[in-house]
């Protein structure tokens, strides 16, 4: 970065899928532009390693790394490479994912920098990692078979213990939108493919790109484990705590 180079504020929002963190921090977004301020958003999720990439973690590392989700599965040099550039004038292209066939669109978004406001959200953002004694017992049924000796959720820890850190160093201040418990994420997620899915009908692609919610139930495991623990330890130190009902309203403590 240069040293005329305006530093963006950088704030981050975590919470569980499908607790409406992309919603809030498009809003938010919007309203502040009209407002004069140069807003952006990056999603944590728009990082995800390309299916290629995850495939050869799956080869090389273990094989649940193919399924995105967890820390290990993202591009965190392509992050902390966009947090630099909206800082400069000119055009920076914002990364995009595309779910429905689970791998990066080509294109992305280009934003004009530089930027004032830099809003990253994500399931994980900020999340600190575990002490390797939690990491002993599984806590649900993909754990107990397909990583009976812990290969896999070390693995995670590790890299969110490494370079995740070094992302999450750049934040200004954190928001948590705290589900009540992760037993409704499984609920919101499933809302989450039904609007894909009615997206999907209403441009004319095949809706089964999306997943059932028998295949929802499978995938929220991947994120169980680190879930519950940012609900059980980020509230005591995130700059901001919004508590949530499983209807995604605020409630108060």
């Amino acid at each position: 970065m240069s040293a005329t180079a305006k530093r963006p504020l950088i704030m981050g929002l975590c919470g569980a899928q499908g607790s409406g963190k992309s919603t809030l921090s498009d809003s938010l977004a919007a309203r502040l532009r009209v407002t004069g301020v140069r807003a952006a958003v990056l999603s944590l999720d728009d990082l995800y390693l390309t299916k290629a990439a995850r495939q050869r973690l799956a080869r090389d590392i273990h094989p649940l790394l193919a399924i995105r989700g967890v820390p290990g599965t993202h591009d965190v040099a392509l992050g902390l490479s966009v947090l630099d550039n909206v800082a400069r004038p000119g055009p920076t292209v914002l990364p995009r994912f595309d779910k429905s066939v689970d791998d990066r669109d080509a294109v992305g978004v280009i934003v004009d920098g530089p930027v004032d406001l830099l809003l990253l959200e994500g399931w994980c953002v900020g999340a600190v990692p575990q002490d390797n004694a939690a990491l002993h017992h599984p806590v649900n049924e993909l754990e107990r078979v397909q990583d009976p000796d812990g290969r896999w959720r070390r693995y995670v820890n590790g890299r969110l213990a490494g370079d995740y850190q070094r992302l999450f160093a750049r934040l200004d201040g954190l928001i948590l939108l705290a589900a009540p418990d992760f037993a409704v994420v499984r609920d919101w997620r499933c809302q989450q493919e039904e609007t894909l899915r009615a997206r999907l009908r209403a441009t004319g692609n095949p809706a089964d790109q999306t997943m059932t919610d028998r295949q929802v139930a499978a995938f929220v495991q991947f994120y169980e484990r680190l879930t519950r623990h940012i609900l059980a330890e980020m509230p005591g130190r995130a700059d901001l705590v919004l508590r949530l009902d499983a209807g995604r309203q605020v409630v108060e403590d």
